[in-house]
């Protein structure tokens, strides 16, 4: 994929991510497509280490999946520590 194809896919992704875990009215397009390229990143990562085998993000629908898990994980994580910040 080139750079375009990643932001959009990036941009995709961590839009379905933050209308999943309920935080779309706070992010705008850039945090989607930093959150959705850094869960493409982590959910390729960990599809890798879990499953052995090499895995590459695509334009299918499994490399979609992995890329939206891995950003809830992203959200779910940087959340934790924003809240642990304010407190």
């Amino acid at each position: 994929m080139g750079l375009f194809s990643y932001i959009l896919f990036g941009g995709l992704a961590g839009w379905v991510a933050s209308l999943l875990t309920g935080r779309s009215r706070r992010t705008g397009c850039l945090v989607n497509i930093l959150v959705g390229i850094a869960g493409a990143l982590i959910g390729g990562f960990l599809a890798r280490y879990l499953s052995g085998s090499s895995f590459s993000i695509s334009w299918d629908f499994k490399s979609f999946i992995v890329a939206v898990l891995g950003a809830i994980l992203f959200l779910a994580v940087t959340g934790i520590a924003t809240r642990r910040h304010r407190d």
